[in-house]
């Protein structure tokens, strides 16, 4: 089939170009201002006699449904898309689950937000109050006006970077669902990751311990064949049922993410959980009644390792601010201008609250306790130099799921 081409006018054809103030012609400023940003075609190819033009323009950003389709078809897709993404308003066409997910994620891209399509399911399961995985399940459903409203004063503030978790007001971590406000920061994969070292070391302790307390007939003989080797599910079980009662110290708790997820995967272990702020530990509460853990940590306002005086713990770990004063204005705004800058800052050389948590581990563990510490991948050297300098045991720093130097472990005791 031969392709018909539409050719427009250029300056140096005699067709007469309609100009803005013409009163025979209604402009469309909307697609005006994409077609200016998107498309060397002249801007007077919109235009509708204003006679009539009863109804707006069709082509209005507005109303980017059927418009958008026809010039999709006749190959101007990127102007399309620009109508589409201006703004989510009444069309003739109801807004499904699927269109609201394909525009947000559209938005968030070129806003630069991190992880838009992740953003864009968080806030639509929030407005229509399901999970995540049903918005797939019920791609088509309509969103009500109602419905509609609330989205979109969602997406107009994460689209100022305001953090989508505090929007919804929760954030997964690790196996749990966490309250999170701008009282607390929200939790990271790195910190994920720190507990995941602390699970491994317990597990790792445990079995070597019901080992060495294992009959000598229980024990695989020299030569012989070895236990079956168990799933990693099956590893994980037995590591927590044997675990004992671990107590640990977290110190700037503050929405309980680490203390509260190693309680909630070792049911023996114990927790004192410490914050300078009295907001965060109100968070870091309620997180722990609606998990059912209350009764098993013990919530302190203090200042790093002084709400502990006096006690002995398995376990010492932190979060502790650790952003460096020199890197603080290249901060992401929905970091800086959101979170708590406490949690945030750690001094001249990122390392002020660090210090003093690797001197001070080994007067609040008991023997054979062990610390670990969340810090900056590139402080990782300087970390590890102060532990082998305060007498620390075993000292290393551990990946996260990056493969980047986060996790500062060992035996402050020696």
């Amino acid at each position: 089939m031969r392709r018909i081409t539409r050719r427009w006018p250029t300056n140096s054809q005699t067709t007469p170009v309609p100009q803005a103030n013409d009163p025979a012609v209604g402009f469309c400023s909307g697609l005006l201002e994409h077609r200016a940003q998107f498309s060397d075609r002249p801007a007077s190819a919109c235009r509708v006699p204003r006679e009539e033009a009863k109804q707006p323009c069709p082509c209005r950003a507005m109303q980017p449904t059927k418009r958008g389709a026809r010039l999709a078809r006749r190959g101007d897709r990127k102007i399309a898309r620009g109508a589409l993404a201006s703004t989510i308003a009444e069309t003739d066409e109801p807004w499904t689950t699927r269109k609201l997910l394909r525009w947000t994620t559209r938005r968030f891209e070129e806003r630069g937000l991190e992880s838009p399509r992740v953003r864009a399911e968080m806030l639509l399961a929030h407005v229509l109050r399901t999970e995540r995985l049903r918005l797939y399940m019920e791609a088509e459903r309509p969103a009500s006006p109602d419905e509609l409203a609330d989205f979109r004063g969602l997406v107009k503030r994460a689209l100022r970077h305001e953090p989508v978790d505090h929007l919804v007001g929760t954030t997964p971590f690790f196996t749990l669902t966490l309250e999170v406000s701008p009282a607390v920061l929200v939790p990271r994969p790195s910190t994920e990751a720190l507990v995941e070292h602390v699970l491994q070391a317990v597990r790792a302790r445990a079995e070597r311990e019901e080992e060495a307390e294992a009959p000598a007939e229980a024990k695989p003989r020299p030569g012989g064949d070895a236990p079956a080797d168990r799933g990693p599910a099956d590893a994980e079980t037995a590591a927590v049922r044997g675990a004992g009662p671990v107590r640990v110290a977290d110190v700037g708790t503050g929405s309980g993410a680490i203390a509260l997820a190693l309680l909630k995967s070792l049911p023996e272990a114990s927790a004192v959980a410490t914050d300078v702020s009295a907001d965060a530990l109100g968070v870091a509460a309620r997180n722990a009644q609606r998990l059912g853990l209350a009764g098993r940590v013990d919530f302190r306002e203090g200042s790093l390792l002084e709400p502990l005086a006096g006690e002995r713990f398995d376990w010492l770990v932190s979060n502790p601010p650790y952003i460096p004063d020199a890197e603080w204005d290249a901060v992401e705004p929905g970091v800086k201008d959101h979170e708590p800058t406490l949690a945030l800052r750690g001094g001249p050389d990122g390392l002020d609250l660090l210090r003093p948590l690797i001197a001070g581990a080994a007067g609040v563990l008991a023997p054979g306790g062990r610390a670990a510490f969340e810090l900056a991948a590139s402080h990782a050297d300087a970390a590890l130099e102060l532990a082998v300098a305060a007498g620390w045991a075993d000292a290393a720093v551990l990946p996260d799921h990056e493969r980047l130097p986060r996790v500062l472990v060992g035996c402050p005791g020696g």
